[in-house]
């Protein structure tokens, strides 16, 4: 039932009466088709004149975010819950409902019914109780698009619902205009598309849905009677937030409406009056913690896709024009998510770790060649919701663990850094056999106090001397993991080379410490190849894509395709690639990583690795890939690649370094990422690795180079002097 009229609106009647009072009285004199005529030339305005918005309506509408596969909804955003739909796609009996509810003169007035506004002036001006509204459909389009147009100032929108004689004059004038313009079936799309039906549901798309959980071609006639009924009072006769037996009540009334238009027989109508009212509410996901039910692990990535969107121009020229772009502007969002990688990655991330544990796996896969990023998971909940007390970001956080940013630097990588120094070698004109006696302790040029010292210098020594000592090149350097290997590879290149090689492929120095050291004493960071430095599963993954794309360096991006509400592609989330690497450098460096992974290098120089449950895991498809120890096993860590995926994730604690996660994880994240990569590349084709020049191998009988060794040695340590404690507090000023 209507709300009793307030004082105002009982003088804005009585005022508008009086203006009228004229054309009530030959109105009722007057034929159709004279009135019709009359009513055109009486609206005192034109098409032209018309405001942008009602010409081109700017109705705010919701972003729709799509896995790869364009079908598998992640989440939508908006501030208005709006999808705008054509009329073909709307049921018959939705259309014929909502002109009998609201507008049986449709197709025969103006724009503007005169008879049926001078109807109502005058049942109000008598009184009785409620009030009669004499708004044709039309006149109703006008004052919501004016009322909700983006582009209008607050005070702009607010008059459009004045009680004032001028702006119902104006509207009747808009209203003769466009019906002068448009056909009756756009005014009639147009108005199903705005029209508010309650519970948060703007337009016939969304109430569809909120309602009865289906789209507005499948309405029957009792569901279309039941939201037609909403649009005069929406708040009144919501059946979900409001009152079910007004509900009921005022679908009769439409389908007896619908009766006196002859839209359905009596019968029809009877039909179904007598159907109960199966209401099946669904409610919109709006922003990335409210991800489909199950898959609250997808928010990871969501945010990520988020924080992407906000620094694309495309979409406006600052942040909040972007935002309220993504919360209104109606766009399909193809997303880089795979489903079934993203699976995989959070079954064996939560495998590793439950979601109530500390210490986390958090894993990153990415597209060579494309830098689309495939899944993101880690043992969390991306929610809001409290944790239990003394849980500080365990099971719930909105952290983003895996790609950084805000208060996540990352987490040390161990030797899976060795590959930088490794480019960086080849590139400087040195050959995978480079050779080197590696000793189980090597004395450096970099000052150092305390354990792991020899005579005042950092002495950095192998985890297991016994396997790792002795004559090593970069093949099995690479593959047994030796420490004074690569350590004195790097003082062989220079350290700034190795950081800069870092830098070209896409490591990101986020904690302060970390980006100072970079900038300024790059060449005496004597442990960087060591893995000391923060990084992030899904910069590490992309830097080893790099590589696995032979050299061409991509843009991580999260999309695959953005279309606009109008249908337009909009020229964002292609492939933004680059060459960092000379082809053959990245092959021979592919080569050296088949090692670890226990599979053989295309000259047979592979004698052992740390990882070679690998290639059985992937059946002895062409896989490279390196693991990574942080001191003390603060953190493990393993990157994998083939042609078609590189797949990295890192055994941490987010809120403590100080907490080892220990060495017998180690195998456990390897099989975790092995498995990702192993879904990731099922059903394609297998392809191999192109072997690099032998002028790049290079001959495996050329001299040793044999280091000075100090008569005085100590304890070994396999890192930076300070502990991974004082690191983090470094990094944290």
């Amino acid at each position: 039932m209507a709300a009793p009229r307030s004082p105002l609106s009982r003088l804005f009647t009585v005022l508008l009466a009086g203006v009228l009072a004229g054309l009530v009285l030959a109105v009722a004199a007057l034929p159709g088709n004279l009135l019709l005529g009359l009513t055109a030339r009486s609206a005192l305005g034109s098409y032209a004149a018309l405001p942008a918005s009602l010409k081109t309506p700017a109705t705010p509408q919701r972003s729709y975010l799509y896995a790869n596969d364009g079908k598998t909804l992640i989440t939508t955003f908006y501030d208005v819950n709006r999808t705008d739909v054509p009329l073909s796609e709307i049921a018959p009996v939705m259309r014929q409902a909502i002109v009998a509810a609201e507008d049986r003169r449709f197709y025969d007035h103006g724009g503007a019914d005169l008879r049926g506004l001078a109807r109502a002036l005058v049942a109000n001006v008598k009184g009785g109780g409620t009030e009669q509204g004499g708004s044709t459909l039309t006149m109703q389009y006008v004052r919501n698009v004016l009322k909700t147009d983006p582009t209008r100032t607050a005070e702009e929108r607010a008059a459009a619902t004045d009680p004032t004689v001028g702006r119902k004059i104006q509207e009747i004038r808009y209203a003769s205009a466009l019906d002068k313009s448009l056909g009756k079936d756009e005014i009639l799309d147009r108005y199903l598309n705005i029209a508010y039906f309650g519970s948060g549901a703007y337009g016939i798309a969304a109430a569809s849905q909120r309602y009865f959980g289906k789209p507005p071609s499948q309405l029957t006639l009792g569901e279309s009677a039941v939201l037609a009924g909403l649009v005069q009072s929406p708040d009144a006769y919501s059946p979900i937030s409001g009152d079910k037996d007004a509900a009921l009540a005022r679908r009769s009334y439409v389908l007896d409406s619908m009766v006196a238009t002859n839209a359905i027989t009596a019968a029809q109508a009877a039909q179904a009056k007598a159907e109960p009212l199966a209401l099946h509410p669904t409610a919109q996901p709006n922003g990335c913690t409210a991800v489909s039910q199950g898959h609250d692990d997808w928010g990871y990535f969501c945010d990520y896709l988020r924080q992407w969107w906000l620094a694309q121009p495309a979409f406006g020229a600052t942040v909040a024009e972007r935002e309220q772009a993504l919360r209104s502007g109606g766009y399909t969002v193809v997303t880089s998510l795979d489903p079934k990688v993203q699976a995989t990655a959070q079954q064996q991330a939560t495998k590793v770790y439950g979601y109530d544990n500390k210490r986390a796996l958090p894993i990153a896969a990415v597209q060579p060649g494309t830098g689309r990023v495939l899944a993101m998971a880690v043992n969390r909940h991306y929610s809001l919701a409290d944790n239990p007390a003394g849980q500080a970001n365990y099971p719930n956080t909105v952290n983003p663990l895996i790609s950084g940013g805000a208060s996540v630097d990352g987490y040390q990588a161990g030797s899976t850094f060795k590959l930088f120094t490794m480019l960086a070698a080849l590139e400087s004109g040195r050959t995978l056999s480079t050779g080197f006696d590696a000793p189980a302790k090597l004395p450096t040029r970099y000052p150092a106090e305390g354990p792991g010292s020899c005579d005042g210098h950092w002495c950095p020594a192998n985890a297991n001397p016994d396997w790792m000592d002795g004559y090593r090149m970069m093949w099995d350097g690479f593959g047994r993991s030796v420490n004074t290997y690569f350590v004195w590879l790097a003082e062989q290149v220079g350290q700034d080379k190795v950081v800069q090689m870092a830098q070209r492929l896409g490591i990101t120095f986020r904690a302060d410490s970390d980006a100072a050291f970079a900038k300024n004493n790059a060449a005496n960071w004597g442990s960087f190849t060591l893995g000391v430095a923060a990084t992030t599963p899904l910069d590490l993954a992309n830097a080893y894509a790099t590589v696995a794309a032979e050299g061409t360096y991509c843009t991580p991006v999260p999309v695959v395709s953005v279309t606009g509400a109008d249908g337009t592609k909009v020229p964002v989330g292609q492939p933004s690639c680059k060459r960092v690497l000379d082809a053959d450098v990245a092959r021979a460096a592919t080569d050296a990583a088949r090692c670890p992974v226990g599979q053989q290098s295309a000259f047979g120089q592979c004698n052992g690795g740390t990882a070679t449950g690998v290639n059985d895991i992937l059946d002895g498809r062409p896989v490279a890939g390196k693991t990574g120890s942080s001191e003390e096993n603060s953190t493990e860590t393993f990157v994998g690649f083939t042609p078609q995926v590189a797949v990295a994730g890192i055994a941490a604690n987010p809120d403590d370094p100080a907490d080892s996660v220990g060495s017998a994880v180690q195998t456990k994240v390897i099989d975790a990422v092995a498995r990702v990569i192993a879904t990731a590349v099922k059903g394609q084709p297998e392809k191999a690795f192109v072997a690099p020049s032998r002028e790049l191998a290079g001959d495996a009988r050329r001299p040793v180079e044999r280091p000075a060794v100090p008569e005085r040695r100590q304890d070994p340590t396999t890192e930076d002097p300070r502990s991974a404690l004082q690191r983090w507090l470094d990094r944290r000023g």
